[in-house]
């Protein structure tokens, strides 16, 4: 166990300062297009919207983060196509979009054939979980710039224009399910490296808490794809949607900016666990950098979270207050 409270920004990575950041990068985008293909979203959502006459066009673009240097050091590289396109499906799913097609952007140090039909093989399984088709892409080979590789893509979804869910319905009272995640997906790993680098264990030894798999086989389990919420919204009276990834359950501020009860939070996986006390990482820095068990948030009237939940193998987690976001006793904003 580390002696010091390792945190987010210790590893290299300000969520205040990174949003510092995205401030002053998009405060000068004022153009906006007119008539067809006219922005229906400002930026800051999980998507962003563009008119298409009965439908809405959505786009969002994400890559895989540093997890791929865990993948480099287990010489594994077949998982993760699946969260490059997962960390892009979810948050067109968490808008209500349907995705539809997918362009990938490869940047490569050198090239390898191995690798590359690794890489491919997880865009393949991640494309066919989301029911939609890669129809293009970019492969750039930049040893100047690029240590070993970097993943990332766009996705192009689709939504009924009175079918869009941007959280302007949650009301106070409404119902929370939350539905579980696989794991560490595809966020926090700055953290989570710098954990395991100062920790007696390295990425080939055994978990701890399940001795069948290793530390780093644990990491690179992919992000989960949550394609069951469309079936949710079909069937139940959604209010709000939420994609939990980097910055944990700060996320929800996107959604409303009504408050947040967790009061039967999801476990954590086994992975958090050991995280937590290899770093020796607080429970407030837990839930300000991961999912903590949780991916994804559905928010709608009681009478629909039940089925809600057995749709998704998720459970009613909490309910919508006046403000703030709690998790059981923890307060993660006031």
């Amino acid at each position: 166990m580390n002696d010091k409270h390792l945190t987010y920004a210790d590893s290299g990575v300000d969520i205040e300062k990174e949003e510092e950041t995205i401030k002053a990068l998009t405060k000068g985008m004022t153009y906006k297009r007119e008539g067809l293909g006219a922005p229906l979203t400002g930026i800051g959502h999980y998507a962003g919207l563009i008119d298409f006459g009965e439908y809405a066009l959505a786009l969002a673009t994400d890559g895989v983060g540093s997890k791929v240097l865990i993948a480099n050091e287990m010489k594994r590289w077949n998982t993760v196509g699946i969260d490059c396109i997962a960390m892009n499906v979810n948050d067109l799913l968490a808008i209500g979009a349907e995705p539809i097609s997918f362009v990938d952007y490869l940047a490569l140090e050198k090239h390898d054939e191995d690798f590359a039909s690794q890489i491919g093989e997880g865009l393949r399984k991640g494309a066919e979980i989301s029911r939609m088709s890669i129809v293009g892409g970019e492969t750039a080979t930049l040893p100047d710039i690029v240590k070993g590789f970097d993943l990332a893509g766009t996705c192009l979804g689709m939504v009924k224009k009175d079918q869009i869910i941007t959280g302007e319905k949650v009301q106070l009272g409404d119902a929370i399910v939350g539905i579980p995640s696989d794991g560490v997906h595809s966020n926090g790993y700055t953290l989570a490296r710098k954990i395991v680098d100062e920790s007696s264990y390295s990425y080939h030894d055994e978990f701890p808490y399940d001795s069948s798999t290793t530390i780093g086989d644990e990491l690179l389990i992919p992000t989960r794809i949550y394609m069951e919420v469309l079936d949710v919204i079909k069937e139940c009276d959604v209010h709000g949607l939420a994609h939990i990834t980097g910055s944990g359950l700060l996320k929800l501020k996107r959604v409303t900016k009504l408050g947040f009860d967790f009061n039967d939070p999801i476990e954590p996986n086994d992975i958090f666990k050991f995280l937590q006390e290899e770093g020796n990482v607080d429970d407030l820095e837990m839930y300000r950098t991961f999912n903590m068990g949780m991916g994804f948030v559905i928010i709608l009237p009681a009478e629909y979270a039940e089925k809600a939940a057995q749709m998704t193998g998720g459970k009613i987690v909490g309910r919508i207050v006046e403000k703030g976001i709690k998790a059981g006793d923890l307060v993660i904003v006031e």
